[in-house]
């Protein structure tokens, strides 16, 4: 009686797993294209081992939040000046100012985007979720160079952190195990940054499934 309801349903989870996924290569191809937001490696870059001590390239730091993320990060220095293949370190205090225990993911881009893949990172709190408590303050490191192969056009950069809350989309995380026919689709997310609000959508449709077919 719901058969063809409940094969709507399912072309339904299809098509939103195709348009999630497709989302991404469209969004490196754009940025490619526009060379805006340029994203960086989240994976630690191994030391340069040339460097150009004839040329200055000048390196800014912003930070921002994504929605009413309860969190304040802040390089020490907001511009520095460095030498292409040099290793630079710049301290960074992070706080919490919910009054609860949150959980901050630091996602990071430069601009111009196109000088993204010269900017390489060795420490960085953005590599790992980081945990907080209540009103906890902390410092962080990053240490970084610019390649030698950046562009000789490009003399200034911008590194900025977009600060997100991911508190709740961790805890649905560890929730949705519980059904296995969601955890099977969950074995191809990308990132922990986007498994709660697929998660959620997974969980509404096979919720609804599961109605179905005891209806």
């Amino acid at each position: 009686m719901h058969a063809p309801l409940l094969r709507k349903l399912l072309l339904l989870v299809l098509g939103m797993f195709a348009f999630a996924f497709a989302l991404v290569p469209l969004y490196d191809v754009f940025c490619d294209i526009t060379g805006l937001n340029g994203k960086v490696e989240l994976t630690a870059a191994e030391a340069s081992k040339e460097q150009d001590l004839a040329r200055k390239v000048d390196v800014s730091f912003t930070t921002h939040t994504q929605g009413q993320a309860p969190f304040k990060v802040q390089a020490e220095t907001y511009q520095v000046t460095v030498t292409p293949g040099t290793l630079t370190e710049v301290s960074f205090t992070a706080e919490n100012l919910s009054v609860d225990a949150r959980i901050m993911q630091a996602i990071p881009s430069v601009s111009p985007g196109m000088a993204a893949k010269y900017l390489h990172k060795l420490a960085c709190f953005c590599f790992d979720q980081q945990s907080m408590q209540a009103r906890q303050k902390m410092s962080f490191t990053l240490r970084f160079y610019v390649d030698t192969e950046l562009p000789t056009d490009i003399a200034e950069l911008t590194l900025a952190y977009t600060l997100y809350d991911i508190t709740d989309r961790n805890a649905a995380v560890y929730v949705m195990p519980q059904y296995p026919a969601i955890k099977q689709f969950g074995d191809f997310e990308r990132d922990a940054v986007g498994k709660g609000y697929v998660y959620s959508i997974q969980a509404a449709v096979y919720q609804q499934i599961r109605g179905l077919s005891h209806g």
